[in-house]
């Protein structure tokens, strides 16, 4: 019997920050369960290796040093309580703008 799949706790245009990592971003999309590689997914220190059963989310991240893609399981996310914008470049090839603690899917985007 198959384990049952965790429901996604966050949407794309939330803001959120990871668990453990210093880091925080805006979801831009969500797989409902892993979606790596093999690679990617080893890379990870086995103490805080995530397991593969649940939704992982592609980021538009920033920390204090950069901007940059991340792809982050649900289990390390919070929903970001400073709840201000984040600063990445790509942010408005996607959405309109940023309100309550949001950011809006650009109508072209939607499907």
């Amino acid at each position: 019997m198959l384990s049952k799949i965790p429901s996604a706790n966050f949407a794309i245009g939330d803001v959120v920050r990871h668990r453990i990592l210093e880091f925080r971003g805006v979801i831009f999309d969500v797989d409902p369960e892993f979606d790596n590689t093999d690679e990617w997914y080893e890379a990870i220190p086995a103490d805080i290796r995530p397991h593969k059963q649940q939704p992982f989310y592609h980021l538009m991240a920033e920390n204090e040093e950069q901007t940059y893609i991340a792809y982050v399981s649900q289990q390390n996310l919070v929903l970001d309580d400073e709840e201000g914008e984040v600063d990445h470049p790509a942010i408005p090839t996607l959405f309109t703008g940023f309100s309550d603690g949001r950011y809006q899917l650009r109508p072209e985007r939607r499907h």
